[in-house]
């Protein structure tokens, strides 16, 4: 591939990024080339799994969400440092609410270790079975519909049931995060951590970076409304510069 049109599908997928779908005619207008050559770069990327071709035009590829089990055996030193990085950031809190996911069960493992003396609302059974390790944390099970691949419980009623709580932080992983925010596969998932992040003073996110500059189902927040992400590595482009546009303070993990 030539340099010059490396750099201009570097330049759709950075579109892509901030607008989840465009059309054909706005990219070729954003990037001064004509419509043929945009068609052919998104045939292209979309031959290589980095978009879908939609009528007239593209959008990032939704990633695949893999089964909580398989997420546990996957990037899990990055999970783990990350979970050792946000543990700390939770010092004082009394009242904690958490999301479900592989990373934020190594958060919880480390909540389990390094605490005493808190609550803990959880939707996660993992994670509930992890923080079950330190008797001095009281963990609150929200109740709703059990979701076999991701291990925790969804729905009307998991939301009504947090309605009624306040937290101090509540953490919560994401399928993917682009400039517009964090964002699940699983459209009950972000129904949850849109109440989690109402109920409490103040939010985390907690992501690797497998998840950068992808779109999932649900997005749950915007980055304004989130005060803290912990990863394993330093987004670039219109993802960092959303990041900083909205206040976000960015803890890197350490291996």
């Amino acid at each position: 591939m030539s340099r010059k049109k490396d750099r201009r599908q570097k330049a759709i997928l950075d579109q892509l990024s901030i607008n989840p779908t465009l059309r054909v005619g706005r990219l070729s207008d954003l990037l001064e080339v004509t419509t043929e050559t945009i068609r052919r770069d998104l045939e292209e990327l979309a031959a290589e799994g980095l978009i879908s071709r939609t009528y007239g035009g593209a959008m990032l590829r939704q990633p695949a969400e893999p089964s909580l089990s398989q997420r546990h055996t996957e990037l899990v030193e990055e999970r783990a440092a990350i979970g050792r990085a946000a543990a700390p950031l939770l010092s004082g809190a009394r009242v904690l609410m958490l999301g479900s996911g592989a990373t934020t069960t190594q958060l919880a493992k480390r909540i389990a270790f390094e605490m005493s003396d808190l609550t803990v609302i959880a939707h996660s059974v993992s994670v509930a079975a992890a923080l079950a390790m330190n008797p001095t944390i009281q963990v609150v099970m929200a109740p709703g519909i059990y979701h076999p691949g991701e291990g925790a419980l969804h729905g009307a009623q998991t939301v009504r049931f947090l309605s009624d709580y306040s937290a101090d932080w509540s953490v919560t992983g994401a399928s993917a995060i682009s400039p517009l925010g964090p964002s699940d596969a699983l459209m009950e998932a972000g129904d949850v951590y849109a109440t989690m992040l109402r109920q409490s003073a103040r939010h985390m996110v907690l992501a690797d970076h497998s998840k950068f500059d992808r779109m999932a189902t649900a997005r749950y927040a915007d980055w304004g409304e989130i005060d803290v992400l912990v990863s394993d590595a330093r987004p670039q482009g219109p993802l960092q510069r959303a990041l900083k546009a909205g206040g976000v303070d960015l803890r890197l993990a350490r291996g």
